[in-house]
């Protein structure tokens, strides 16, 4: 077996104690924090081979630029809109990601968003927590999900999952896709406003990426109506988010649950004191068996490349 542990490898921004101990084992691992400047790399630094980073961190046109050896870039995600793929394609840079390990657990917190949101259950646990209930404040009715009819904006691998999940309580499971799938039953619709104004749900499971960049509008949630809930597990910005803020503020839809944000890590205040909206801190594939599952795909994506296969799930 060919020892690879002369090739310098960047880990770029955070990445799991996982992660870094296979990188070291394989590999010359060099750090470099996601805010470095990329004009002010040291020549140890510009050598690298490959880089490792985080979904969120990904990889600009400059940081590709400033490494001249670069050859392959190993994202650590499902979603690769951080990453400048037609730079990467025409500098020959070979780009991977992680689909498939994180699909159940990415489906399984959408789930729990859409319940949480519409049966009111964080409100509700800081009503006990804080004695309100003890002191007697009354509580408010939630509303049901058995019955709705679930909106799924993007039926990939993670909207299949989530409808497969939701079929046995929805009324109906409906999609919009830029076109539809030819191996499902579920209705599609291919106006966006008309697929929002038919949906009591909307389960946003969409890439990321300027084609799906703002989306979700203030027409969509118009037309999505005060009873509407909008769930997003998929990128922050494929809502446009102040369009969203006032639909909340104006009770214009009923509630949301939301995994991502445009501004990570930073999120609208106006969401904070919100009881009928439900935030996570962008967590859908955090479980130690998917985290674990994804850097191992990483390490395989990597071990191709260092030894001349092609990569295992190839992006450019």
């Amino acid at each position: 077996m060919t020892d690879h542990r002369a090739i310098p490898v960047i880990a770029y921004g955070s990445l799991s104690d996982y992660l870094m101990a296979g990188l070291k084992s394989r590999f010359h691992v060099l750090e470099v924090a996601a805010d470095a400047d990329p004009a002010a790399l040291g020549p140890a630094v510009k050598d690298a081979r490959a880089l490792v980073s985080f979904g969120a961190v990904g990889a600009g046109a400059a940081i590709m630029d400033a490494l001249p050896r670069l050859e392959m870039i190993g994202l650590f995600s499902v979603g690769y809109d951080k990453v400048d793929v037609d730079h990467a394609r025409a500098k020959g840079i070979r780009v991977s990601n992680t689909p498939d390990v994180l699909t159940d657990d990415v489906a399984d917190l959408a789930v729990g968003l859409l319940f949480a949101t519409a049966r009111n259950i964080a409100a509700y646990d800081r009503m006990v927590r804080s004695g309100a209930w003890a002191r007697g404040k009354g509580v408010p009715l939630s509303a049901r999900v058995t019955g709705r009819r679930i909106g799924i904006l993007g039926l990939g691998r993670i909207g299949r999952a989530i409808a497969a999940r939701l079929e046995p309580v929805a009324g109906e499971i409906l999609y919009h896709n830029r076109r539809p799938q030819a191996d499902t039953h579920y209705r599609y619709v291919a106006d966006r406003i008309d697929f929002a104004r038919q949906s009591d749900v909307i389960m946003v499971a969409t890439s990321g990426g300027a084609e799906t960049s703002r989306l979700v509008d203030a027409e969509i949630l118009e037309a999505l109506g005060p009873k509407g809930v909008i769930v997003n597990i998929s990128r922050g910005s494929v809502i446009d988010e102040d369009a969203l803020v006032a639909a909340l503020t104006d009770r214009r839809i009923a509630g949301a649950g939301l995994d991502v944000f445009a501004n990570e890590p930073h999120v609208p205040t106006a969401l904070f004191d919100m009881d009928q909206v439900v935030l996570q801190p962008h967590q859908g594939s955090a479980t130690v068996e998917t985290r674990q599952a994804m850097a191992d795909l990483v390490l395989a994506n990597l071990d191709a490349w260092a030894s001349g296969r092609p990569l295992v799930t190839p992006v450019a």
